[in-house]
């Protein structure tokens, strides 16, 4: 699959590791030359995030190793669902696109104004979706994004082209610091080959792979794959611990959608480099990113590439390493 890519140019790159120094990264998207989402080299370009079915009828997904952050997060009856990010590039289909959640207004605005797909919402939702800091490009406001795989059964069928979605959306905010930090690994960390996260109905295990230099993503046990086959490897997997709860909102069973709070403070494990460390994430304002640090206070730097963030219950950061 082509993906475009948006890179920023080589003046722009060699300013970036002449002011900053190549081990710590540059942080701001709009100036730097470098994605803050990513640590490498990416023009200013605007923010989509998709929301993306994850049960097994789902799978493979579409255009997911094309996404600077996956976010993952839980849903009714324990299973979960993915918001993947996209910015420093752009597959040219996502999917399969499945409903929004009250969670994911709170955690895209630190974004900005983003533009977020999504394949609709219940009905008591869909007025604070319209509320909320975002532009949104569901299935009935950008037709035109959208299409329907005849190799599927609906709902796992809805696939959305991220350049379409964008061009509904002209005014999204471009990428901007959201708290990562890139750059060589602090000291210390414990070996670990392999780290799983559960919920009640799901459960996502990331191995280390020292040939790919990255983490090999399995989602129930079956391995997550790009779309050209190829298995999925991440060079960060942030595993951090919230607060989860009832929300306001349910399904037509009359089971409540849990929400995630992404923003006050809390524990994490940042997975890098065949290595867990112990850390310390703080997110004070929706407006505002997330900072990861170290015991010591000290910011904890990422591997440049694409991030994955877990949200589990704070409980749980630390039961499950291999």
């Amino acid at each position: 699959m082509r993906l475009t890519r948006r890179t920023g140019t080589a003046t722009a790159a060699l300013l970036c590791a002449l002011l900053a120094g190549a081990a710590s990264g540059c942080q701001q998207g709009g100036t730097s030359g470098r994605s803050p989402f990513i640590g490498k080299a990416a023009r200013p370009a605007p923010v989509l995030a998709v929301k993306i079915d994850n049960v097994r009828a789902a799978r493979p997904q579409t255009g997911l190793d094309g996404a600077d952050l996956v976010y993952v997060e839980r849903v009714e009856a324990g299973l979960s669902r993915l918001l993947a990010v996209y910015s420093s590039r752009l597959p040219e289909s996502v999917g399969p696109v499945r409903s929004a959640r009250e969670s994911d207004l709170e955690l895209l605005r630190q974004f900005g104004r983003p533009a977020f797909a999504y394949s609709g919402t219940q009905t008591k939702l869909d007025p604070v979706v319209e509320a909320a800091p975002l532009y949104p490009v569901p299935l009935g406001k950008a037709g035109g994004a959208y299409s329907r795989s005849k190799e599927r059964a609906a709902p796992h069928n809805l696939y959305v082209s991220p350049a379409r979605a964008l061009k509904a959306a002209p005014n999204a905010s471009t990428a901007r610091d959201i708290g990562f930090r890139f750059g060589a690994a602090p000291s210390g960390g414990r070996t670990t080959s392999s780290y799983t996260a559960r919920y009640p109905s799901a459960r996502f295990t990331f191995d280390w792979s020292a040939e790919r230099h990255g983490w090999l993503v399995s989602m129930d046990g079956d391995p997550v794959r790009a779309t050209g086959g190829q298995r999925l490897a991440v060079p960060t997997v942030v595993v951090q611990g919230v607060r989860i709860h009832a929300s306001r909102y349910h399904d037509r069973m009359g089971a409540y959608s849990p929400y995630t709070e992404t923003t006050g403070a809390g524990p994490a494990r940042v997975l890098r480099d065949g290595k867990a460390y112990e850390a310390h994430w703080s997110r004070p304002s929706a407006d505002g990113g997330t900072d990861f640090t170290t015991a010591s206070g000290a910011r904890l730097a990422f591997a440049s590439g694409q991030v994955w963030v877990v949200y589990v219950p704070q409980d749980e950061v630390g039961g499950g390493s291999g």
